[in-house]
C-alpha cells in the first residue's frame, strides 16, 4: 500500500468546492482544510506508486480552481502509529 499526502493550494473562496472534488476521488481517504500557505491536506492512499501519480497528476492538479500541489512521500520504515 503506498501513502502520499497532499498539500494542496487553491483560488482564494472555493476551498470548499475543491476539497468537495477532491472527496470524490478514489484513493483519497482524508481531506482537511488548513491556515498557511496551503489550504487543504489531502491523504493518498492506494495500492501502487502509479496510482499514487494518476491521482495527483490526472485528478487532483486537474480540478477547477486548484493553483498548485506539493506532494509529501512516505517513507514506510521511519513512520509512528
Amino acid at each position: 500500500m503506498e501513502i502520499a499526502y497532499v498539500l494542496v493550494k487553491s483560488k482564494i473562496g472555493h476551498e470548499m468546492d475543491v476539497m468537495n472534488d477532491i472527496l470524490k476521488i478514489d484513493g483519497v481517504k482524508e481531506v482537511m482544510g488548513t491556515y498557511g500557505v496551503y489550504d487543504i491536506f489531502v491523504k493518498v492512499q492506494v495500492a501502487t506508486r502509479k496510482e499514487v501519480e494518476e491521482v495527483i497528476t490526472k485528478k487532483i492538479r486537474k480540478i477547477n480552481s486548484v493553483i498548485s500541489t506539493t506532494t509529501l512521500s512516505v517513507i514506510p520504515e521511519q513512520g509512528g502509529k
